[in-house]
């Protein structure tokens, strides 16, 4: 028999705690009464197609064998999470259901800890040997004090790799893993939806203040991906904290038949660690550094949660929409994250300038996005978001979109936990996001190459569709050839991909089509970046084309209108068009991606002032412009 508590405690490395002193209302203490799941809707899935279809997914995605998530009331499984994914739906700890919103995904990932993986329902479960620990029994008390300290050595454990003995049980670690790859099998439908198994590495550099160690840290995370078949046992921070150990393993793996990619993510809070211009150790980059990081970690999460980590006002002052859904507080604290080395696009940069001087790049990343949520259940949609954690931050008013206590307005807010916490962290995650791949066919082969050739794209949560192509030799007539996309392939490469030059200016391929469901579009760019420095370049425009100097589209006066939050102006359901750099020089190295724009639509928190009859905070965003980001194509001089 379990125990279900809804006292509220520490997240992952500290998430603060709620005590009852602290929140209005009563959270239900289990959500095992939650009503059975409907039918999804069947959908005839896209048959075979040379030319490739768009499918999309979340890959990344934890249940209750996450220790952050069950402390926090999380109660549902991989099984609960995949019946989600294809349109079922689920109950949230804090007592209302989760429908996805779209309709089912393509492809869906469990990506639980595999630090203490499994462990705390161990503990919290009467008669098994865990339970008997002061250890578990303070974690499962109703004293905050001893929850948050007992969740707190959870946390240093898994940031040092200092494993807590009498907690380590590899024994059942190794059968909830097994529980979560039967999980995936039994869920995998080729054809129609499909499942990896996998599991998130959980790596965090340590920080320091005057000399003395600090609790927040920099996030180093790994979402770790088989193409089928997987091993036994998860490589986790408790076998080694240093990332580059996990590759050596992801190596052997593969040598013995478990082929495997992983996947940073949350760069943007890494402390500058992510992308930096050394080892983990500290030592000089080289080339068998970067040959095997890219053979291990191919592409890169750009959008979930936690924010954004394209690029940064800081380092990109030249563009418009470099401030789009920032997130800067190191994990577990309200310290603010390093800019440099925590974002793609300075990666690209440095990655460049690495090839130029030394001749290797070890940051050709093609791009994703996931949800990272906590509830097994992505929130992908503006006006239907609950957010990550559990518990913690399940209602409007502690993740600070509506005022606290009830008040109409945002003046004299207390200052408690409670609303820092919504301040710091919650009210400035994202609703987002979902990687798009190009593929003949929904199946795990087929989905898996695509991951590997790196024809993905992300988006922050509608399903636009972006195709992205170079060549040396697209004729101007292509856009309306009926055969577009198979001579595309033929004549160029696709995104993810390198193009070769012969001293010619490339030309490329740019088409986006709106999601349906979403707002209209409103311009297509090309973001342009090269050891010396990025361009951002609009490319199609809803009215009219960019202006030859300044490279932007004319304001189309879409908005919002601020009292209903319905969309205000047209847009365009879809943008294409061929174009070449006005500024290509034929001896530059440089990378080229897409980035596409909606019109300007309510973000999350303006959604739930409204319902609330109250204003939207004030320190936050009022309106958003959804987006999607190709993988880059790779432009290298004639050889």
């Amino acid at each position: 028999m379990k125990r279900y508590t809804a006292t509220c405690a520490f997240a992952l490395l500290a998430l603060a705690a709620c005590g009852a002193g602290d929140t209005p209302g009563t959270l239900p203490e289990s959500d095992q009464d939650a009503p059975e799941a409907t039918e999804s809707t069947a959908v005839q899935p896209p048959a075979y197609n040379a030319d490739r279809n768009a499918y999309f997914g979340d890959l990344h995605i934890h249940t209750q064998a996450s220790f952050d998530a069950y402390i926090f009331n999380v109660r549902k499984t991989a099984d609960d999470a995949y019946r989600f994914a294809k349109g079922e739906t689920v109950r949230h700890p804090s007592g209302f259901d989760m429908t996805i919103a779209g309709g089912p995904l393509d492809f869906y990932a469990v990506t639980d800890h595999a630090e203490y993986l499994g462990i705390l329902p161990a503990m919290n479960t009467e008669g098994h040997p865990l339970n008997g620990l002061q250890r578990s029994q303070d974690m499962f008390s109703v004293d905050r004090e001893k929850i948050t300290a007992a969740f707190q050595t959870v946390g240093s454990s898994v940031r040092t790799g200092e494993r807590i003995d009498e907690m380590y049980d590899q024994d059942l670690m190794d059968s909830v893993w097994a529980e979560n790859i039967a999980a995936a099998e039994s869920h995998n439908q080729p054809g129609v939806f499909t499942t990896f198994s996998a599991y998130e590495y959980t790596a965090v550099s340590v920080g320091s203040a005057d000399g003395e160690q600090t609790f927040a840290g920099g996030n180093l995370h790994r979402n770790v991906f088989f193409r089928g078949a997987a091993p036994s046992r998860a490589f986790s921070t408790l076998d080694s904290p240093n990332p580059e150990d996990l590759w050596d393993w992801m190596d052997e793996q593969r040598d013995a038949g478990f082929e495997a990619l992983a996947i940073p993510h949350n760069s943007n809070v890494s402390n500058g660690q992510m992308f930096k211009r050394e080892t983990y150790d500290g030592d000089p980059l080289s080339v068998e550094y970067a040959d095997q990081r890219m053979r291990n970690e191919p592409l890169v999460e750009i959008t979930q949660v936690k924010g954004t980590s394209e690029t940064h006002p800081d380092l990109s002052p030249n563009d418009e929409w470099a401030d789009f859904e920032l997130y800067d507080r190191l994990l577990g604290g309200y310290t603010i994250s390093a800019t440099n080395g925590g974002f793609v696009r300075e990666a690209y940069r440095n990655g460049l300038s690495l090839l130029e001087a030394q001749g290797f790049d070890p940051f050709r990343f093609g791009l994703v996005a996931a949800s990272d949520s906590h509830t097994v259940a992505g929130a992908y949609a503006e006006d239907d978001y609950w957010s990550k954690v559990g518990i913690v931050d399940g209602l409007p008013v502690f993740r600070g979109s509506i005022p606290f206590g009830n008040a109409t307005d945002w003046d004299n807010q207390p200052d408690n936990s409670t609303t820092r916490n919504a301040s710091e962290w919650f009210s400035r995650w994202s609703a987002s996001g979902l990687t798009g791949v190009w593929a003949e066919e929904n199946t795990r082969d087929a989905i898996y190459d695509a991951f590997r050739r790196k024809e993905t794209f992300a988006t922050t949560g509608p399903r636009m569709k972006v195709r992205f192509f170079g060549s040396l030799s697209f004729s101007p007539d292509l856009l309306n050839d009926p055969d577009l996309v198979s001579k595309a392939y033929a004549s160029g490469v696709p995104m993810g991909s390198d193009l070769i030059g012969d001293g010619s200016a490339p030309v490329f391929l740019v088409w986006a089509q709106r999601d349906p469901n979403a707002a209209a579009l409103q311009r297509a760019q090309v973001v342009k970046v090269t050891a010396a420095g990025e361009t951002v370049y609009d490319v199609a425009c809803h009215i009219g084309k960019p202006d030859p100097v300044t490279h932007r589209c004319a304001d189309n006066r879409s908005g919002v209108d601020m009292q209903t939050c319905a969309p205000t102006g047209d847009g365009a359901g879809e943008l294409k068009t061929l174009w070449s750099d006005p500024n290509f020089s034929a001896d530059t190295y440089a990378t080229y991606y897409v980035r596409v724009l909606e019109n300007p639509t309510c973000r999350w928190s303006t959604w739930e002032a409204l319902r609330n009859g109250t204003p939207p905070r004030p320190d936050r965003a009022t309106t958003i412009q959804e987006r999607a980001y190709t993988s880059p194509i790779w432009y290298s001089p004639s050889q």
